[in-house]
């Protein structure tokens, strides 16, 4: 049998940086064996810094276009049509003169931009660290009530929500609302920016708290109550679909084919969830990266007042599913602390700083990771060593102790949200799928292992994209569905292995841990 190769671009946007990854469906080889195998490349990546302007925290939103047509342009270049390593590949939406059969883009979540009338941008999107949300959790909690709003949305109450960031610009009477005729999450934004087309795709959508999760459509009655036009919201469509393909103002500018647009699972926690490596069976898995995901994957949202006591949410997935887990703050707390001790005059990499907290003392001192106070940037080391202080423990005063404090704390919590997840799914689960950015991180890895006594599968990193991939190959035609894609990602990409160690010290650990956060 011969070898046959599907090629798709996937751009994932990070809160902090972005990548043009390639990815590659082989299907057979040379001995006749079917084996699909998937492959990873990055193609370009490039900083994705939030510019602080007039008081303001915005996404730098066409420095991103620039930077994913340099992507486009550089993919063309290596895998396009005349390349050495081209090789040629027919399906049904692939462009004629191109073997990069399509695109997709996800990102984070919450974000948008909006379009008037005449389909112009009106200014540069917030980023959901801004602090014009400040106090709207609460007072839209008084306005609408918890309960509603849960019932109606499924979704964790987190202060930079969609639906508090609307509210937001309608209490400051803005202009940019006023004006706007169009609502696009950050994906449909660049989306509509390559091709001309507007779509809402549903799993960003979903983390709006304003989609309801059931009748998969948009709480027109809860709008019209925040002052927020209905019509700004396009109808969702599911990952999968066909957006269109590069406008004629695109490709000529970059001398690139019409390749197809494809909305994958634009949410990049959902592009991530689509890659974990899972089997049939029942699993929870953690997103690692800036913020930490923990959950399962479930076929209908779990609303009952259990889930909204312990702010879990019901974002969408890809293929019919439903996200149920929890945000956990994440490494954000030692990217932001190395950022500061950076600015300080002190450049340890990642690993030095690892280092260090493995020869820190254990369990000296813990927080919250979740806490409110450790949300806006800022000096994160002296908010912890606040924490530390208020609840009258040890205060780290080293590097090494203060990022060892970090990692056993969200261990634990991992801990507490794992069982949590499965006392809400009424499921069972044997190990932790970790995966994303954060499982190079072997210490947090490790720890993670140790908090929740089970084994820990750590891989592949690239989740997001190898989640996006895949979406376009499903849309393509060339994988039947996400068990397969699943499938394939088993034999494609290896799997690290944590087992539990300590675990007495680690039990005890955790009494002392459910104190500082009940």
């Amino acid at each position: 049998m011969v070898s046959r190769t599907t090629t798709v671009l996937a751009f994932d946007l990070g809160a902090g940086s972005g990548r043009a990854v390639i990815g590659r469906l082989t299907k057979g080889n040379e001995t006749g064996a079917e084996r699909p195998l998937i492959s990873v490349s990055e193609v370009h990546r490039f900083p994705n810094d939030p510019v602080q302007a007039g008081g303001r925290l915005h996404w730098d939103i066409l420095r991103l276009l620039h930077e994913i047509k340099q992507g486009i342009r550089k993919a063309q270049l290596q895998y396009g049509t005349g390349s050495p390593i081209a090789e040629e590949v027919t399906v049904s939406l692939q462009a004629d003169s191109t073997s990069i059969a399509s695109i997709g883009i996800d990102s984070w979540a919450v974000d948008f931009g909006l379009l008037d009338k005449n389909g112009e941008l009106l200014g540069n999107p917030y980023h959901y660290r801004d602090r014009h949300t400040d106090g709207m959790i609460e007072e839209l909690g008084e306005l609408l009530g918890r309960e509603r709003i849960f019932a109606e949305s499924g979704i964790q109450f987190l202060p930079f929500n969609t639906i508090y960031q609307l509210y937001a610009l309608k209490k400051a009477d803005s202009p940019l609302l006023k004006q706007a005729e169009t609502l696009l999450m950050i994906p449909d934004l660049l989306i509509y920016f390559l091709t001309g087309e507007k779509v809402c795709e549903f799993t960003n959508a979903s983390t709006t708290q304003l989609l309801h999760p059931v009748r998969k459509e948009w709480n027109a009655q809860t709008l019209k109550e925040l002052g927020v036009p209905a019509e700004l919201m396009l109808p969702p469509v599911q990952p999968g679909t066909v957006v269109g393909k590069l406008s004629p103002e695109v490709t000529d500018e970059l001398d690139v084919p019409e390749i197809p647009v494809i909305a994958v699972g634009e949410h990049d926690t959902a592009s991530a969830v689509a890659a974990v490596p899972a089997g049939g069976e029942p699993f929870a898995y953690l997103i690692c990266g800036t913020w930490s995901l923990l959950g399962t994957e479930v076929s209908e949202p779990v609303l009952g007042p259990q889930a909204l006591e312990w702010n879990f949410t019901n974002e969408g997935g890809v293929g019919g599913t439903y996200r149920l887990l929890r945000n956990i703050m994440g490494l954000w707390l030692l990217q932001e602390s190395k950022r500061h001790w950076d600015n300080s005059g002190s450049s340890r990499s990642f690993e030095e700083l690892v280092r260090l907290a493995e020869q820190a003392e254990p369990f000296r001192c813990l927080i919250n990771p979740d806490d409110d106070m450790f949300l806006p940037p800022g000096d994160i080391p002296e908010r912890i060593q606040a924490f530390c202080r208020q609840t009258g423990q040890y205060v780290p005063q080293t590097e090494g102790e203060i990022v060892r404090c970090i990692m056993e704390s969200l261990a634990l919590t991992y801990r507490r949200v794992l069982e949590r997840t499965e006392s809400l799914a009424g499921a069972s689960y044997s190990g932790l799928h970790m995966v994303g950015g954060g499982i190079n991180n072997k210490m947090l890895c490790q720890f993670t292992s140790n908090a929740i006594g089970r084994p820990v599968w750590a891989g592949p990193v690239e989740a997001s994209a190898i989640g996006n991939v895949l979406v376009q190959l499903m849309a393509l035609g060339e994988i039947a569905n996400l068990q397969e894609g699943r499938a394939i990602v088993r034999n494609s990409f290896p799997i690290e292995e944590y087992e539990p160690k300590q675990s007495e010290e680690w039990r005890q650990a955790y009494v002392s841990f459910l104190k500082l956060v009940q």
